[in-house]
């Protein structure tokens, strides 16, 4: 139980309760449970010879059994004969599938409860309760010659943690409960069959919603011990952490998001660190990191960092902002966390091309200044609904918008419903120049190196000379001026996998606040070259127009960064 709470700490998960089924609150309940089940005659003694599972505790019939093993655990069964407690399951079949039938979301996914019906449908035995007493388990009243069979006792802790035969008033609070979530493993036989038939038989309410999830795979492969290949989220979280320099809270923040949208709850998923890193690029630092970066910069370079009266031109975006808060809040309710997060960045998406199309650096250089307090503003807008719709699945992160965006003092007490109101900006607070929350994953800084001269190229080069250039589309990330070079601009640009530095000398045709989000053409392999301090790792390739200013190489369709150019 410690290390489970050494766990739960470790990724900023907490709890209202943690209950141990060797606790007094919850021994007495189990106790009091079999005892009423047996007056009442759900529970009788009888003798079993067949199949049994020792590890799991599980008694089998041989269509249960694969290729002569335990299904849940593929090991070796044994042959017994005892006398044990059963539990009249035979006795709810029909009961349980009305209920099924009749409530519709009682068990989801969709899909899973069809095992269910089939499961039900094929015919329910009475199961055994007790096992033999070794030593350790929950007596069974009366009969210190067994204990009570591990599920029995495990299953009934929802009870006896929300408060029943203890605290009435606690208990009439709680139960039922909303939703409760379970590995599909123990979905269909334990969680969907036997644990509603147990409350059928106390009188007690069923849980409005059961969900069984899904499984993660790693690289393809079936996480286990003997493979050793399990990961702990908390290292990985910290192996992030060191290499991103991001907080640690944050980069726990960007598992979760992983986790909750690459795969719908309820599937089985697969786990790789480069779809992981991928994710962490593609979404946080560029979609998530650029809305906020951009945006803030901006406030700062315009405004001196203090938020301006629009005058009438901000909402530009509140119809985007109210659609995706209802999008996000259905998808949520469903259980569909992923179709939710999608929404999010999707408006996110939307934020980015709305500052790209409206161009507010332009509107800086023609003095519209109203015009250009509207589009920033609005922007403002998009990265607070950003904040508290992600705070369910990245709640670091999300407190971290906020203070970034100088609403801390507030934020904790704006609520979904808030979303689309007026934000509780104020002009009178400075806010701070953009702090990268997740900053790019790549190619280590390379070691400065001096500049060595190229080879002029001759007139004419064959075919094996051309193909020795490593030509590809790259991303802007970023853009500033070099102090000191006119001419000169500092580059950090997105090839895919990694992330670089460039020197490029198209400052006088180029501002760079116009080119985050751009495409340009990139000779990746040439040597690393050190200009005015700082290491360029590769040139960018653009065309020159009449005066010699440098016009940008851009695709006419929409690419990946990485492609090659051939």
């Amino acid at each position: 139980a410690e290390d489970f709470k050494q766990v739960w700490a470790s990724l900023d998960i907490k709890y209202d309760d943690f209950i141990r089924t060797t606790e007094p609150r919850h021994t007495k309940v189990v106790e009091a449970i079999f005892t009423k089940l047996r007056d009442a005659g759900d529970v009788y003694e009888g003798s079993y010879e067949g199949w049994y599972c020792v590890p799991c505790e599980t008694f089998l019939t041989d269509t249960e059994l694969v290729e002569g093993k335990c299904p849940s655990c593929d090991r070796d069964v044994e042959w017994v004969e005892e006398t044990n407690y059963y539990f009249r399951l035979s006795s709810y079949g029909d009961r349980l599938l009305k209920h099924i039938e009749e409530t519709p979301g009682f068990l989801q996914p969709e899909f899973r409860k069809n095992e269910v019906v089939n499961f039900i449908k094929q015919g329910l035995r009475d199961i055994s309760i007790t096992r033999d007493n070794k030593g350790w388990g929950i007596p069974v009243p009366g009969d210190d010659s067994k204990v009570i069979y591990v599920w029995f006792d495990a299953l009934i802790n929802y009870i006896s943690a929300t408060g029943y035969l203890s605290d009435d008033r606690r208990f009439e609070s709680l139960w039922p409960a909303d939703l409760q979530l379970m590995g599909k493993d123990i979905f269909v036989r334990f969680h969907c069959t036997f644990w509603p038939a147990m409350l059928m038989a106390l009188d007690l309410a069923l849980p409005k919603v059961l969900f069984g999830h899904g499984f993660w795979t790693i690289n393809g492969e079936k996480i286990s011990k003997s493979k050793g290949n399990a990961i702990s989220p908390a290292k990985l979280a910290a192996d992030l952490s060191e290499e991103s320099g991001a907080r640690r809270d944050v980069c726990l923040d960007a598992v979760r998001y992983f986790l909750a949208r690459e795969v719908p709850l309820g599937h089985d998923g697969d786990f790789s660190i480069k779809s992981f890193r991928n994710r962490f690029n593609s979404d946080l630092a560029n979609d998530l990191g650029n809305l906020l970066n951009r945006t803030l910069s901006m406030l700062g370079k315009y405004f001196d960092g203090r938020t301006p009266d629009p005058k009438g031109h901000s909402g530009q975006m509140s119809e985007v902002i109210a659609q995706t808060a209802h999008a996000a809040q259905e998808s949520c309710d469903k259980l569909e966390f992923t179709r939710a997060i999608e929404s999010i960045w999707q408006m996110i998406g939307t934020g980015n091309k709305f500052v790209n199309d409206t161009e507010p650096w332009k509107l800086a250089k023609e003095g519209k200044t109203d015009e250009l307090a509207g589009v920033l503003c609005s922007a403002l807008e998009v990265a607070r609904a950003a904040a508290i719709m992600i705070s369910p699945f990245m709640p670091a992160t999300a407190c971290e918008i906020a203070r970034q965006l100088g609403i801390e003092d507030t934020f904790l007490e704006q609520k979904w419903a808030d979303i689309d109101k007026p934000a509780p900006f104020s002009p009178a607070r400075k806010i701070q120049g953009p702090d990268p929350i997740f900053p790019r994953l790549g190619g280590k800084r390379k070691e400065e190196t001096k500049v060595t001269q190229q080879p002029q190229a001759p007139d004419k080069i064959n075919y094996d000379y051309f193909s020795k250039l490593d030509i590809r589309i790259a991303e802007v990330l970023t853009a500033e001026r070099i102090k000191g070079a006119d001419k000169l601009l500092k580059l950090t640009v997105n090839l895919g996998e990694e992330q670089r530095e460039i020197v490029a000398g198209i400052a006088v045709n180029y501002d760079p606040d116009t080119l985050p989000g751009r495409k340009i053409v990139l000779l990746t392999n040439l040597e690393p070259a050190k200009i005015r301090g700082v290491v360029s790792n590769g040139m960018l390739l653009a065309a020159t127009d009449a005066d010699g200013g440098a016009i940008l190489l851009q695709p006419d369709k929409d690419v990946h960064p990485g492609a090659n150019v051939k």
